[in-house]
């Protein structure tokens, strides 16, 4: 029977597991590879071997490109902006998403799968065609670039643009990714047990209480699930500031789009893909521990 059991456990993981492997591990490691390589003279890469004219055949292989991350500040700088930009758009997606995702679960059926339909209803529609109306309207003559020159009128302020700036960066970065937001946490919430708040209340605790002290920590699994669905991609997102951001409000992943189609640097790009790769696993993984020790009291036995 635990054979039967073993060979029926290795059946359903081995799929998933060639594909893992096939489409993930495989790529990175030719990503890691390529770091070590020597960029070739017209774009890509340089022949692994060399033969020198005494007839010896070397290796072509050099750490010289990682060295070149800290040749210079403007690498290690945009790296921090990234980060910046990835803990704004995930801390500001959070306070938008929790509310909403909290009016969902607490719905009755019939408007609950509405609202539902409501926040993934922007997949529905191209990513660039959104992109595109939000370039119309943070343009100088959108809605909302008026209403903002609007408001700072009546303060006697000088009219500002939004468009190519690092505020509209951020604006369609939380718009891009909020849903990845609402939609773990609302799993989450909706399988809250009422009578929790019920015994709570009960005992004496306010609205305030009862959120801080069981809602929220119910819920830091959602939270986490939520935050690593927008941290990660936000990291190494380049579309949103090409289109939206401008000179100004270029991120790490603008620069590896840059190495590998404009300056065919491929073992420089690949460098800064491992390295940025690294950075949102290691991120990934401290906040992963965190949330098990936070919630390691009160975890089921």
């Amino acid at each position: 029977m635990k054979r039967e059991s073993r060979l029926g456990r290795w059946i359903t993981s081995l799929p998933p597991l060639v594909y893992l492997l096939v489409f993930f591990a495989a790529p990175a490691a030719i990503m890691l590879f390529a770091g070590f390589r020597h960029p070739g003279e017209y774009g890509g890469l340089a022949p692994l071997l060399s033969t020198t004219p005494e007839g010896t055949t070397t290796l072509n292989l050099t750490l010289g490109n990682y060295a070149r991350l800290f040749d210079s500040p403007v690498y290690l700088q945009l790296f921090a902006k990234s980060l910046l930009y990835a803990v704004l758009s995930t801390a500001l997606c959070l306070l938008l998403a929790y509310p909403l995702a909290l009016v969902i679960a607490r719905s009755n059926r019939k408007w609950r799968d509405l609202l539902v339909l409501a926040v993934i209803l922007p997949f529905w529609s191209n990513f660039l065609v959104r992109i595109y109306a939000w370039m119309i309207l943070l343009s100088p003559q959108g809605f909302i670039t008026a209403a903002l020159n609007a408001v700072r009128g009546v303060f006697g302020l000088e009219p500002t643009g939004l468009l190519f700036t690092p505020a509209a960066v951020i604006i369609c970065l939380v718009y891009v990714h909020l849903p990845f937001m609402v939609l773990p946490l609302y799993a989450n919430l909706e399988k809250h047990d009422p009578a929790l708040l019920d015994a709570a209340q009960d005992l004496g605790a306010g609205a305030w209480q009862r959120f801080f002290r069981v809602t929220l920590p119910l819920s830091l699994p959602g939270i986490t699930a939520g935050s690593t669905l927008v941290f990660i991609p936000v990291l190494g997102m380049f579309a949103v500031p090409d289109l939206i951001g401008g000179t100004r409000g270029i991120m790490i992943g603008n620069l590896i789009k840059q190495q590998f189609l404009e300056s065919r640097d491929w073992p420089f790009g690949s460098v800064l893909s491992m390295v940025l790769t690294a950075t949102a696993l290691l991120l990934a993984l401290l906040a992963t521990l965190a949330a098990r020790r936070k919630g390691g009291a009160n975890a089921p036995v």
